[in-house]
């Protein structure tokens, strides 16, 4: 008898301009963690939605449990025993974690809800998942990473046999990475199986027994996770070798400062962060999650009010009342959130990538100039490598790292001096991310200046020629890139305030009472990761 608890055999799905999937073929054995891997619009999301109802499959079949499987809608497929954590989320911003957990489920005291039951039954769920959630919180109110917990908490409340995870851990840190991939092995039993979808290989090893790998919307082959190396699984998702050596270009000693930020503070996290931004530099923000790092970029830009300190833009002092005002002065900024902040999603490709200088570059006469948006965008589209069938395409459509791109495109578009990119490569494959960090280092060795706040530690080690470090809302101090390693960007990352500094003087680091010590020394090239 076979131990194949999920088949996907033939299957084929087309939109219109774009064939997703082409006889395609995946099965998930019981008592297992299949790891499903490819680049950005290799068809995983679209492979996913067809499994859990929400597409219906132009040809091919699904088996579950051996028996002919036809999802006909998402509760079908739930019913069915198939749940799916999706890779953006479906909450319901104004409820709170309960609500959200049992939502179309809640339990009744005759006609009435009971939210003391509700409560109680969620209480209970995060406390066994051991999920750091307070079950009365607003969702809206959450972190990006408390967020993902909720999805978590919500698909395990399904009593389901096949469990997917679509980039369930792009939002968490190693800690919360850690609990989730614990209730992954505690979920697998010999009548359940779990498909995992990451961008994050070095996760692969981890928590998989076997990968699949899809390229271009078709099968390519499947792995035993323990025989095969990540080298040999990037090649098979991008269908050639990719080098990892890559680098900014080194930046002169002496360089102009293009940002001077000083003392800024925003009330109750921020609390006098100071910088500089040199012309042609690449200045990466490490630290842990809730450091602070995100909320420099949007007190720069002007999406949050700041309490105190100064920001001079090259050299002369600029009061910033909101990002379109920054934008106007030369500073763009990519927030970590895309879907909502950075793209109009029912818009097609031109309108996005118009966007930002729709004003000054487009508009005639208070009428928009489309046929010269169009021609914009398919010159970014095809420097950028955006797949997409044409710049008239709905931008929901795109996959996530091509999302990414056409955000970048945007931002191109308006030639900002200064560009703050916050998680520039989440839920981006490696082909993907490649081709966005050499994108980076192009506009670098042109002389522009960018802010990089990023989650990934060997990514901020590659790129930066200088890391500011952040912990608890401060800069606990800035590495050259010639002084920085995991160990030392950790170690400040776990500073506390106004600690002793003599075990950073061990460590030969900067003292992090003097947060700008290191640019006085000049950048270096930063080492390979």
């Amino acid at each position: 008898m076979s131990n194949h608890l999920l088949e996907v055999a033939g299957v084929h799905k087309a939109f219109p301009g774009v064939r997703a999937l082409s006889d395609m073929h995946l099965t998930l054995r019981a008592g297992e963690v299949l790891a499903l891997v490819g680049e950005n619009g290799a068809g995983k999301s679209t492979l996913m939605k067809l499994l859990s109802g929400g597409y219906r499959p132009d040809a091919g079949s699904f088996r579950l449990n051996g028996e002919p499987f036809v999802p006909q809608n998402p509760r079908h497929a739930l019913h069915a025993g198939i749940s799916i954590i999706h890779q953006e989320f479906n909450l319901m911003p104004h409820l709170t974690v309960a609500q959200n957990i049992f939502i179309g489920r809640e339990p009744r005291r005759g006609p009435l809800l009971s939210e003391r039951e509700l409560n109680r039954r969620a209480a209970d769920l995060v406390a066994r998942l051991g999920l750091p959630l307070d079950i009365r919180a607003v969702v809206g109110g959450l972190t990006v990473a408390s967020q993902q917990m909720v999805e978590i908490a919500k698909a395990l409340s399904y009593d389901a046999r096949v469990f997917i995870m679509d980039e369930p851990t792009a939002a968490l840190n190693d800690a919360e990475v850690a609990t989730l991939h614990g209730l992954i092995r505690r979920f697998v039993r010999p009548d359940t199986g779990v498909i995992y979808i990451s961008h994050r290989l070095d996760e692969l090893k981890a928590i998989s027994d076997r990968i699949t790998v899809i390229r271009d919307g078709r099968y390519v082959d499947t792995l035993a996770t323990a025989a095969t190396t990540t080298r040999e699984i990037i090649t098979l998702m991008v269908g050639r070798a990719l080098t990892s050596d890559a680098r900014p270009v080194d930046v002169r000693p002496g360089r102009e400062v293009v940002l001077d930020v000083r003392g800024l503070s925003t009330g109750p996290l921020l609390r006098d962060v100071s910088f500089t931004l040199g012309k042609g530099e690449i200045l990466g923000f490490a630290g842990l999650m809730g450091a602070g790092r995100t909320e420099v970029a949007r007190a720069i830009v002007g999406a949050d009010r700041t309490t105190g300190g100064t920001i001079r833009l090259h050299g002369r002092p600029v009061r910033i009342h909101n990002p379109a005002e920054a934008a106007r002065l030369g500073i763009g900024y990519l927030s970590e959130d895309r879907k909502h902040l950075g793209l109009l999603l029912e818009h097609d490709v031109s309108d996005n990538v118009a966007l930002s200088s729709l004003r000054e570059r487009f508009t005639r006469w208070g009428l928009v100039d489309r046929p010269a948006t169009r021609r914009t965008a398919t010159d970014l589209v095809r420097r950028l490598a955006v797949r997409t069938p044409s710049v008239r395409q709905p931008t929901k459509y795109l996959s996530g790292g091509n999302q990414q791109k056409v955000v970048i495109a945007k931002w191109l578009v308006k030639d900002c001096d200064v560009l703050i990119v916050d998680e520039p490569t989440r839920g981006i494959d490696v082909g993907a991310k490649e081709e966005i960090y050499a994108l980076l280092n192009d506009l670098a060795r042109q002389g522009k200046s960018i802010i990089m706040i990023s989650s990934e530690l060997p990514e901020v080690l590659r790129m930066s020629h200088r890391i500011a470090v952040m912990t608890e809302g401060r800069v606990s101090g800035i590495l050259a890139a010639g002084d920085a390693s995991q160990e030392s960007v950790m170690h400040l990352a776990t500073l506390r305030p106004n600690e002793n500094p003599a075990d950073a003087a061990e460590l030969g680091l900067p003292d992090p009472r003097r947060p700008d010590a290191a640019p006085d020394r000049g950048p270096t090239e930063p080492k390979a990761v």
